[in-house]
């Protein structure tokens, strides 16, 4: 069974958990509707990713229906 031979001091520790904090997401405006969404990824309010209709949103399918 793996035992430490010495004790690992504090600043060793947290010298080596340094990079281990969260950082703050990134978000930006998506180009259709304005609303903040993640790099990369499908808007979730209006469902367009590059200019394009990728989902049709909840809104859009109940208009559908109604018409």
């Amino acid at each position: 069974m793996a035992v430490p031979q010495n004790r690992v001091t504090r600043s060793r520790r947290d010298m080596r958990r340094s990079h281990d904090a969260l950082v703050a997401g990134n978000p930006q405006e998506c180009s259709n509707c304005g609303e903040l969404k993640r790099p990369h990824h499908v808007c979730p309010s209006c469902g367009h990713y590059d200019s394009k209709e990728v989902v049709a949103t909840v809104k859009a399918v109940e208009d559908e229906d109604a018409a």
